[in-house]
C-alpha cells in the first residue's frame, strides 16, 4: 500500500511537472516572433538592456507571472495606394497601386515593428499608406505625364528608394510596389493618346484596304480562272462533238470513199504503169542515146585535156629556155660590163697619167721658158714670133677675105703694095713688143718685173706707141 502511495505520488509529481513545462514553454511559428518581456537580454545587434527578447523558429521557456509572451506576424500585408497628385507640368492626375510589406526577418527589424506595432499590427496598413501617398505626391510633383507614362518603372524605383529608409525605421520592408493606374480627370493622357490613335485607325483602315484589294484580286484571279475553266470545258466538248460528228460523217460517206478508194487505187496502179514506161524508155534513151553521147564527149574532153596539157609543157619549156638565155644574157652583160669598167677605169688612169704627165711637161716647159725669158727676153719673143708668123700673115690677111670687090686705083701695082705691106705687118708687131719688152724691164718700174711668158692666160694692157711709118690703103668702095 505505502509503495501504491509512493507511485502514484511519483506520477503525480511527474503530472504536474510536465503541465508546469507545458504552461512554461511556448513554440514560435515560422510565420511568427516571440516577444519575451519581463528581464533584462542581451542580444547581438541590439545593444544591452533592451528590456525582452526576441525568438523566431524555436521555443523558450517562458516564466508564468515572471515574464510577458505576445506575439508578432511576420506574415504579409498590403495597403491600397489611391494618392491624388499633381504632376511637373500643373495636371492633376490619381495615382493608383499596391503595397505588398511585411516585418522584416533580422532581430533589428522585429525589435522595431514590436515597439511600435506590437498593439497596433492592424494599424500598418494605414502607417504605410500615409507614407507612400506623400512620397508618391512629392516624386509625381518632379515628373511629367509623359515621363510616368513611358516609364513607370522609374517612378515605382524612386518611391521604393524615398520609402527605404522610413520603412527601416519601422521595421517593414517592402516586398512589392506596383502602380496599377494613373487617372486622368482632365482627359490630358486621352488627347495624348489621339495621335498615335488616329495613326493607328489610319494604318488599320490602310491595312484594311490592302487587304480587301487583295482579296478583290483574288477573288478576280479566282473568277478569271474558272472562267478559263469553263472556256477549256466548253472547247474539249466541243472538240468531242466536232470528232463526233466527224466520225458520222466518216461512216455516211463510208460507201462513196470506198468507191473514191478503189478508183484511186485504179488510178494509182496507171501511174505506176505508165512510170514503168516511162522509166523503159529512159533507160532506152541512155542505152541508144546518152552513153553513146557521153563517150564522145569524154573522147574529146580527154583529147582537149591532153592537147592543152602538152601546149601547157611546150609553153613551160619555152618560158624555162627564155628563162635560161635571159640569165646567160645577164650574167654575159654583167660580165661585159665589168670587163668595160675595168677597161674604162685603166683608160681613165691612163688618161689620167698622161694629163698628168703633159702638165708636168708643160710646167716644166713654162719654167724654162720664163727661165729663158728672164735670161733673154728679146730672144724668146723673137723665137715665139719666129714660130707664129704664118698664123700672123694669115690673121693679117684676114682682112681681105670678106672683101667682095676691091678697086685699086693704081693697078697691079696697087695690089703688091697691099700684100706687101700685109706681109710687113709683122715686122712691125715685132718692133711693138720690142718696145712693150723695153718698157717693162728692170729700168721702167726701178723694179725686176719678170715679162709673162707668150700665149699665158690674161689681158695684156695696151700700150700706146708711136708709128714708125704710115701705110697708105688707098680708096677702097
Amino acid at each position: 500500500m505505502s509503495l501504491g502511495i509512493v507511485a502514484g505520488a511519483v506520477v503525480g509529481a511527474l503530472a504536474v511537472l510536465i503541465a508546469l513545462f507545458k504552461m512554461m514553454w511556448r513554440v514560435a511559428e515560422p510565420n511568427e516572433a516571440l516577444i519575451i518581456s519581463g528581464s533584462n537580454h542581451k542580444m547581438e545587434g541590439l545593444g544591452e538592456g533592451m528590456g525582452f527578447r526576441i525568438v523566431t523558429g524555436r521555443g523558450t521557456l517562458v516564466m508564468p507571472g515572471v515574464q510577458a509572451v505576445r506575439k508578432l506576424s511576420l506574415d504579409l500585408n498590403e495597403t491600397q495606394l489611391s494618392v491624388e497628385c499633381v504632376t511637373h507640368q500643373g495636371i492633376p492626375l490619381k495615382v493608383r497601386g499596391v503595397v505588398i510589406f511585411k516585418v522584416g526577418d533580422d532581430f533589428v527589424s522585429i525589435a522595431n515593428a514590436a515597439r511600435r506595432f506590437l498593439d497596433q499590427q492592424k494599424l500598418m496598413s494605414e502607417r504605410v499608406h500615409i507614407v507612400f501617398a506623400g512620397h508618391l505626391r512629392a516624386i509625381v510633383g518632379g515628373l511629367t505625364v509623359e515621363d510616368m507614362i513611358r516609364d513607370r518603372e522609374k517612378l515605382t524605383g524612386q518611391a521604393r528608394s524615398a520609402c527605404g529608409t522610413e520603412m527601416e525605421k519601422l521595421g517593414l520592408i517592402v516586398d512589392s510596389l506596383q502602380i496599377h493606374e494613373i487617372e486622368d480627370p482632365t482627359g490630358y493622357i486621352k488627347n495624348l493618346a489621339a495621335p498615335h490613335a488616329a495613326a493607328v485607325q489610319r494604318d488599320a483602315r490602310i491595312a484594311q484596304a490592302e487587304a480587301n484589294r487583295r482579296a478583290t484580286e483574288a477573288e478576280q484571279q479566282a473568277a478569271a480562272r474558272m472562267s478559263e475553266a469553263t472556256r477549256d470545258s466548253e472547247i474539249l466538248q466541243a472538240g468531242y462533238q466536232a470528232e463526233r460528228d466527224q466520225a458520222s460523217a466518216k461512216a455516211r460517206q463510208a460507201g462513196p470513199l470506198a468507191d473514191a478508194a478503189a478508183r484511186q487505187e485504179v488510178v494509182v496502179q496507171e501511174t505506176r504503169v505508165a512510170e514503168l514506161e516511162s522509166h523503159r524508155t529512159e533507160q532506152q534513151l541512155q542505152t541508144d542515146v546518152r552513153k553513146p553521147a557521153d563517150a564522145l564527149a569524154y573522147e574529146k574532153r580527154t583529147l582537149a585535156a591532153a592537147e592543152r596539157d602538152a601546149r601547157i609543157s611546150a609553153a613551160e619549156a619555152d618560158a624555162k629556155e627564155t628563162e635560161l638565155a635571159s640569165a646567160a644574157a645577164a650574167t654575159a652583160t654583167r660580165v661585159t660590163g665589168e670587163a668595160e669598167a675595168a677597161a674604162a677605169h685603166a683608160k681613165g688612169l691612163a688618161v689620167a697619167e698622161a694629163t698628168r704627165a703633159k702638165g708636168l711637161a708643160e710646167a716644166e716647159a713654162i719654167k724654162a721658158r720664163a727661165a729663158a725669158l728672164a735670161e733673154n727676153q728679146e730672144a724668146v719673143v723673137a723665137q715665139q714670133l719666129a714660130e707664129r708668123w704664118p698664123e700672123i700673115v694669115e690673121a693679117g690677111a684676114s682682112a681681105f677675105g670678106n672683101v667682095d670687090q676691091m678697086v685699086l686705083l693704081n693697078g697691079a701695082d696697087g695690089m703688091a703694095d697691099m700684100f706687101a705691106k700685109a706681109l710687113t705687118m709683122g715686122g712691125t708687131g715685132l718692133g711693138l713688143a720690142r718696145r712693150l719688152l723695153a718698157n717693162m724691164g728692170p729700168d721702167a718700174d726701178g723694179g725686176g718685173v719678170a715679162a709673162a711668158p707668150v700665149g699665158a692666160a690674161g689681158p695684156v694692157p695696151a700700150v700706146a706707141a708711136p708709128r714708125s711709118e704710115e701705110i697708105p690703103v688707098g680708096d677702097a668702095q
